[in-house]
């Protein structure tokens, strides 16, 4: 888990090693990482309102179904129906607001709304684990 590594290791920041979509060694530099955590904590599983307690206090991580059309070519709107619960990514839940988390994706910013993809909020979705299974597996850093 990338937290976990965080909280052993540090990390660069992103000024200092941008993200790049290409296969390839890991050029991580140990010099320059910033100890970021000291460790993590599991916010309440399959629970809308404990993730959205969570974050309030701090962005949090989450793991969400992403190799479907829906998440793959997100352009706007609000991902909700057409998306499952396999969890196979891991983003980070920053917001939210009526009906919808606002999330951050990794893929750099020409991807969905400039980086961002809007959730739905339904809990009931995916047998209470919501759309993309975003409620299956958050996770703060402390």
């Amino acid at each position: 888990m990338a937290i976990q590594y965080a909280s052993k290791g540090g990390m660069e920041l992103e000024s200092d090693y941008p993200y790049r979509a290409a296969d390839g060694k890991c050029k991580f530099n140990a010099w320059s990482a910033v100890r970021v955590n000291t460790g993590f904590q599991f916010v309440t599983a399959n629970s809308s309102d404990a993730l959205k307690a969570a974050i309030v206090g701090q962005p949090v991580s989450v793991s969400i179904e992403a190799d479907g059309r829906d998440f793959q070519f997100y352009s706007s709107g609000i991902i909700g129906v057409g998306c499952g619960a396999n969890l196979d990514h891991a983003v980070l839940a920053v917001g939210y607001d009526k009906g919808f988390y606002i999330v951050k994706n990794s893929w750099g910013p020409s991807w969905g709304q400039q980086g961002y993809v809007y959730i739905s909020d339904d809990a009931k979705m995916n047998n209470g684990q919501g759309a993309c299974g975003i409620l299956a597996q958050p996770v703060i850093a402390i």
